[in-house]
């Protein structure tokens, strides 16, 4: 296998660069003071084609593969995490979930409208008392007529409150019963479905989170996603390439708190040398290089497994698993360089460092990446 950047990739990260530098980095600073999450921001990278970048061309897509998306997450991630973190969701999830389980009537009605981000997707599964224990949510819904009736809650939702179109996943059978969950296309405008509490947080507060909330929320059949029962099973294979999209993103975290920190060792004078000449930094700085490629290499498996259409439930686990840890460690060791101004905001690596830590609990923790691995090569 070779990982060299294709010359799509190569487009992809120029593009971003540019669009970046105007874009983002001149905002970066009051977004995450005021947790202002820019809306209009990605409507504009839905021009650019990056809120669709897995969507086939008929559907008014990119048209492109999984090393094109990591490359799009990682660059992204580089100028802001939480603006690679929305755009990996919306892609990966909402629009991912349609289109890999949606029918044609479906896939024509939402897709193009969601790769242009004429619409914002949101995606929920967790539930304030059953985060890693999805089996037994309490979000239920109950067949009426040609309806399902929803009532109950999500959080930890990326775009609960701005998304305008939201695929939900809710118990139709027993509580813990892994057939006994179905996915809901619901829109913004369904009454009795809303945004709730926005959560206030330590990092990523470029990118929107809050609640899902459902009362009495009649959703039509037509809006069922896949057979009636099947939306936990769905929810797992949606999350193994949702694993390559936060792997991805701590990726970019990691290369964008790397790189600063070996600019800022170069540049930092101590005893009338740059601090990159002592063997203490330097070190530091080869381990952090090399953890960093240990994990571009799992990511690029499993994109390339992804690619080909094979299982990547291991490799994909791996990977998050990794890349996450390393996202903080590498964080950690870059704010270490910049010493006390690495604590200020006045530099990138305090928000690396605080936005980093995400990416060890979304989409699954380190710890049940671990379950799974483990029940991958035991099995």
């Amino acid at each position: 296998m070779s990982f060299e950047l294709n010359e799509n990739q190569k487009m992809i990260a120029e593009m971003i660069r540019d669009f970046g530098a105007k874009e983002i980095t001149p905002f970066r600073k009051e977004w995450d003071d005021e947790q202002k999450f820019p809306l209009e921001l990605f409507k504009k990278l839905g021009e650019l084609g990056l809120m669709g970048v897995l969507v086939p061309n008929e559907y008014g897509g990119s048209g492109f593969g999984y090393f094109e998306y990591v490359t799009a997450i990682v660059e992204l991630t580089k100028l802001d995490p939480g603006i690679g973190l929305s755009m990996a969701a919306h892609n990966s999830l909402c629009t991912g979930h349609i289109m890999m389980f949606g029918n044609e009537e479906q896939k024509k009605k939402y897709i193009p409208k969601l790769a242009s981000c004429e619409f914002l997707g949101a995606w929920g599964l967790t539930e304030p008392n059953t985060g890693s224990d999805a089996g037994n949510m309490r979000t239920t819904a109950v067949e009426d007529g040609d309806y399902y009736v929803l009532n109950g809650a999500k959080n930890f939702i990326t775009h609960g409150v701005s998304g305008d179109v939201a695929v939900v996943i809710a118990r139709t059978g027993e509580v813990g019963d892994s057939h006994g969950m179905t996915a809901f296309i619901i829109d913004r405008d369904t009454p009795g479905f809303r945004g709730g509490r926005k959560e206030d947080k330590l990092g990523m507060r470029s990118s929107e989170t809050a609640e899902l909330i459902f009362e009495d929320c009649r959703v039509h059949k037509s809006q069922v996603l896949g057979e009636v029962g099947d939306g936990f099973i769905q929810s797992m294979k949606i999350l193994d390439g949702g694993r390559i999209s936060i792997a991805a993103l701590s990726l970019g975290i990691a290369e964008g708190a790397l790189e600063a920190a070996i600019q800022y060792s170069k540049e930092r004078q101590q005893f009338n040398k740059p601090i990159s000449s002592f063997q203490g930094i330097s070190f530091k700085l080869a381990d952090m290089a090399t953890q960093v490629e240990a994990s571009k290499l799992l990511i690029y498996q499993a994109a390339d497994l992804k690619n080909k259409g094979q299982n990547v439930t291991k490799e994909s686990a791996m990977a998050k698993l990794y890349a996450s840890e390393v996202s903080v460690s590498v964080a950690n060791e870059a704010v270490q360089i910049f010493g006390g101004y690495g604590f200020t905001k006045d530099y990138p690596v305090e928000k690396f460092y605080r936005d980093a830590k995400l990416c060890t609990i979304g989409e699954g923790t380190s710890e049940i990446q671990k379950l799974v691995i483990g029940r991958q090569i035991l099995k």
